[in-house]
């Protein structure tokens, strides 16, 4: 069943209660020493700023699935378990600590964790087992898309529906990105690139291994992260031919995830794994399979 946190704003809270949904209830116990947040005892949502730099303006939020009764106590980023610390230093170097929580079940007993964090700017919400271990990204939604598809026309997550077209022809690239590549890597072969929603631009190419390149809206490089990858020949897959258990993979860990483009590795004639690029709430991850498509490894883009 899912259910999900609310942070602020206070408004909000008889607007969530027409939702229907359970949600987690918050520790008032005064023995506790856990850090608490002036949230609402009962929510449905983890509110965030759609910008690190904006965070006075909650604009997006974060679902959690939180089962029936369960507790949840605000805790700091000293008390989150080694392996998430872990986990977050070396999927998203340099991102900024917003939030966390320990979700606990009538008894006391940690039933998991949530890590709210802003990474280049973009806010990223996390879901980890009791031990520490990565479940999920969690999905976001704006106020009005709580309910139903978790987009509209119009909005900052249209895209899930096919109708943001942030497909930019390699033709149509600023003469700055090709110079770029012309001068700095005049050997790679560009295969797809997309816009942002800051206008930036995003380039994928092949040159012995697969790359991701960022671009500023003025067209001057930011960033160059090799893709997850090995040795192999690269062909581009139409994305209706992905296997079905890469695409259950990835609905379980990146909820409303819009696949962008996906390869297959072949070695000697022999398939040897796949690599998809996604975009779950406006942050890309490259992630690699293997021949079965059995998760590998991920590496988080921009």
């Amino acid at each position: 069943m899912n259910r999900s946190i609310k942070i602020r704003p206070l408004v909000y809270l008889m607007a969530a209660a027409t939702l229907g949904i359970t949600s987690c209830k918050k520790e008032n116990s005064a023995a506790s020493t856990t850090t608490t947040t002036d949230e609402p005892a009962t929510s449905t949502t983890i509110a965030v700023a759609a910008s690190s730099t904006l965070r006075s303006t909650d604009s997006l939020y974060i679902l959690h699935p939180c089962p029936r009764g369960a507790i949840r106590v605000s805790i700091a980023a000293v008390d989150l378990p080694a392996g998430i610390t872990a986990y977050l230093a070396a999927n998203y170097s340099g991102y900024i600590f917003n939030k966390a929580y320990a979700v606990k079940d009538s008894t006391g007993a940690v039933l998991g964790y949530v890590a709210v964090i802003y990474y280049n700017d973009k806010p990223v919400g996390m879901a980890f087992d009791s031990n520490g271990n990565f479940l999920k990204v969690l999905e976001q939604r704006e106020k009005g898309d709580l309910n139903g598809k978790g987009w509209h026309h119009g909005g900052h997550f249209e895209g899930r529906g096919g109708i943001f077209k942030d497909t930019v022809s390699l033709n149509s690239l600023p003469a700055t990105v090709t110079a770029y590549y012309a001068g700095t890597y005049p050997t790679d072969t560009l295969i797809k690139a997309f816009t942002n929603r800051d206008n930036s631009y995003l380039v994928l190419s092949k040159n012995d291994g697969l790359f991701a390149s960022l671009f500023d809206a003025n067209g001057s490089f930011v960033k160059r992260i090799e893709l997850p990858s090995k040795p192999a020949i690269y062909r581009v897959m139409d994305l209706t031919s992905v296997p079905a258990a890469i695409g259950t993979y990835l609905k379980t860990s990146y909820p409303n995830y819009i696949l962008k483009k996906a390869f297959a590795l072949s070695l000697g004639g022999t398939l040897k794994a796949y690599v998809v690029v996604i975009d779950a709430n406006d942050t890309k991850y490259a992630l690699e399979f293997d021949a079965t498509g059995t998760f590998v490894r991920v590496k988080t883009l921009f």
